[in-house]
């Protein structure tokens, strides 16, 4: 069991997890012969394909959760999360796998009364708590993951 100043923290790093494992699970799940021209596919109104989608998801969680909460020397190219085209799958699943590492290392040192602590940097021009970015972000991390699935699901 989770020591008891750390407990809420560890729910939330599991979520967290649990979700990035979903991404590696929907990102493995397209079927085409060729499994990259579907990642690189947009549908309809569709903008950004799931494979810019899962870049930008990972880049938006090694710079927000590892960088600034967990101190890694990660620099983030949000531009190229969305220019970027025909990655392999598995370079997509390697960068899932160290977003997955780098969440679990910073949330794991977390206390609970960090949540309440203000967060290193504005986001959106505003202030707020180490617990609402981390809510906010795991909001934009279902966002996302939805729509990757809604994608994959059209194409099959």
């Amino acid at each position: 069991m989770a020591n008891k100043n750390h407990m809420l923290t560890h729910h939330i790093r599991d979520l967290y997890l649990s979700n990035l494992n979903k991404l590696k699970e929907e990102i493995s799940a397209f079927k085409n012969a060729m499994p990259e021209i579907d990642l690189w596919h947009t549908q309809s109104d569709a903008k950004n394909s799931p494979g810019n989608l899962a870049l930008h998801l990972t880049g938006n969680l090694k710079h927000f959760i590892g960088a600034q909460l967990g101190n890694t020397d990660y620099v983030r190219n949000r531009d190229k999360e969305f220019s970027d085209k025909n990655i392999p799958r598995e370079e997509i699943i390697t960068g899932i796998d160290e977003a997955m590492e780098v969440v679990n290392s910073t949330l794991s040192k977390l206390a609970d009364d960090d949540l309440q602590k203000e967060y290193p940097i504005l986001f959106l021009n505003k202030q707020y708590t180490t617990g609402e970015i981390l809510f906010i972000l795991y909001g934009h991390l279902n966002y996302h993951l939805g729509q990757i699935n809604y994608q994959r699901r059209l194409l099959e």
